[in-house]
């Protein structure tokens, strides 16, 4: 083999293997990448199916209830226009309370309930992730504009 052609060869090797080892990263990264997802979105069936994923949004007023268990809670996530509920096998977060910020990790069973493996609650006040500001911000715009539509328009009369 001349020179020129063992460099050939030693390139397209190279490349081959940097194409394997990238196909490899992105193989591995798919099955830990976890998506956010609003309650609005879960309703509408955005969601994968079969696979863990994100929910986040407030946790509604007089949602919470615990079983006799003392470590499975049922509570209802909301983003002010649609509403999902979640159970939860676990130790609870300091910062969980109701009308608060949170987060679940978990997937949708054949009982339309999310079974979280992991709850997060906001630190502190004034805490939102981008995401979940910007879901509220839409969810009470959609409200906003199907209260306006629902509204009868009333005809006022022009003086002339």
């Amino acid at each position: 083999m001349k020179p020129r052609q063992k460099r050939f060869v030693f390139i397209a090797v190279a490349v081959a293997a940097v194409a394997v080892a990238v196909g490899l990263v992105l193989y591995a990264l798919r099955g830990n990448v976890n998506l956010y997802f609003t309650p609005t979105q879960v309703f509408n069936n955005e969601v994968p199916q079969g696979r863990s994923f994100r929910i986040g949004g407030l946790v509604e007023e007089g949602s919470v209830k615990r079983e006799k268990d003392g470590l499975t809670v049922n509570f209802v996530i909301t983003d002010t226009n649609k509403k999902f509920p979640v159970t939860y096998k676990g130790i609870l977060p300091d910062l969980f309370k109701e009308g608060k910020g949170v987060v679940a990790q978990g997937k949708v069973e054949a009982d339309g309930v999310m079974h979280a493996e992991e709850v997060l609650a906001k630190h502190d006040e004034n805490y939102m992730p981008p995401e979940a500001a910007d879901a509220l911000k839409k969810a009470e715009a959609a409200n906003a504009a199907s209260k306006a539509a629902a509204a009868p328009s009333v005809a006022v009369p022009v003086a002339k």
